[in-house]
């Protein structure tokens, strides 16, 4: 990457940051109970927290919205940021077991690094992860995964996910 864009000091290389794993489970939730919400958080902790290989922390909604039956303060998603040797960990596993095992997959669309130089995964099912045992789940739910790296523009970030081994798509399709 120093010869192909041109930086003389190995420390302007981009690097990844972090990487942050989300769920929001809002709409799941916003019909049931107490007691209901506090046993759908508890299943979703303890799978995001096998995940991740770290506990995730719940986010309270921020407004009340009545067309979704949302109340300010209520718990509606899940996330957990990783950093060092978990993130690399985290990646490991995300990118030679997880990726791979998803459902027709193809590789990962280049609109998913945004201008900053960020990678966003988008997963239907968090049962992809080798650490979630498909038999024993009785809830599925989706997954969103931003990958942070200090780039400064698209084409690097697109550079810095190619050498690190990320299976990303080629060239887009035209529509």
């Amino acid at each position: 990457m120093m010869k192909k864009f041109g930086y003389k000091n190995p420390m302007a290389v981009p690097k990844i940051k972090k990487v942050t794993v989300n769920s929001s489970f809002g709409k799941e939730i916003a019909t049931k109970t107490s007691g209901e919400r506090e046993k759908m958080h508890k299943l979703i902790l303890t799978d995001m927290s096998l995940i991740a290989g770290q506990m995730p922390r719940l986010v309270k909604s921020k407004k009340s919205i009545a067309g979704f039956k949302l109340r300010e303060g209520l718990e509606i998603a899940a996330m957990v940021t990783l950093r060092k040797q978990r993130m690399w960990d985290f990646l490991e596993r995300l990118i030679y077991l997880s990726l791979p095992k998803s459902r027709d997959f193809k590789g990962i669309e280049l609109s998913s690094v945004d201008k900053g130089g960020n990678l966003n995964i988008g997963f239907r099912e968090h049962i992809n992860f080798p650490e979630i045992f498909t038999e024993k789940e009785k809830t599925i739910f989706g997954l969103q995964i931003t990958v942070s790296a200090d780039a400064k523009n698209r084409e690097e970030g697109l550079e810095l996910f190619k050498l690190m081994g990320f299976p990303l798509k080629e060239k887009e399709a035209k529509k």
